[in-house]
């Protein structure tokens, strides 16, 4: 199951996921999935907390990247508002989320996509959101050339470097080059996001990136002189 199916799942469900102590949760409910909920809620509060100021655009972000079914968004902003008061803790959120996803990286990138929709809404990613973003995707277990290729994503690397875009080497050959592009462009396609679940936004997100990914690699093809065409 999806990060963000999970996500309604559990809001929707029969019990308050936000309050559901150790040994006091219904059959079926469990006291992780309680924390899975709140953790993945947190992450995207703190986030727009990160450079000390939550505006009105990092609201809207949160909500069309944490999208509550309908009559379920009271619960989602109450939590939202209660993780909102400082950053801290953020870094237990997110071993949460790693801990639960850790054979699924591709959902983990999801959940720092939504992170990054919400610290650029209001037009600017400053030093302390680029700084939180960049704490939570170690902690998710990507290194960091795979940070720079997800910020590269976003259009947030200076000089927009097409190597970086698609994670690879100045030196990588042309066959391994093919392959790699075929590889990112497989993993970041909106199909597939589409397929684990991710709200509307983020579907349009991934198109977005997706045009990053494809100029980058024209551009290689370009700067080598071989055939600018799509693999």
């Amino acid at each position: 199951m999806s990060v963000w199916r999970k996500l309604a799942e559990l809001i929707t469900g029969p019990a308050d996921p936000f309050a559901c102590p150790e040994g006091d949760c219904p059959p079926g409910h469990r006291v992780d999935d309680a924390e899975f909920a709140m953790a993945l809620i947190g992450l995207g509060a703190k986030m727009a907390k990160a450079d000390g100021e939550v505006t009105h655009d990092e609201v809207a972000a949160f909500r069309q990247v944490l999208r509550a079914p309908a009559g379920f968004e009271a619960s989602l902003m109450r939590a939202f508002n209660l993780a909102k008061q400082t950053t801290l803790g953020f870094e237990g959120y997110a071993r949460r989320l790693a801990r639960r996803f850790r054979a699924h990286p591709a959902i983990l990138e999801d959940v720092l996509d939504g992170l990054f929709h919400i610290a650029k809404a209001d037009g600017r990613l400053t030093a302390e959101e680029m700084e939180y973003l960049h704490s939570v995707s170690g902690i998710f277990g990507f290194s960091d050339s795979e940070f720079d290729r997800i910020r590269a994503g976003h259009g947030a690397s200076d000089g927009q470097d097409p190597y970086l875009v698609l994670g690879v080497d100045r030196s990588i050959a042309d066959g391994d080059l093919k392959r790699a592009y075929r590889r990112i462009a497989s993993q970041n396609h909106p199909d597939r996001l589409i397929a684990r679940g991710a709200p509307p936004e983020l579907q349009r997100l991934a198109d977005e990136k997706m045009a990053v990914i494809n100029a980058a690699y024209q551009k290689i093809l370009a700067d080598r002189g071989l055939k600018p065409a799509l693999a």
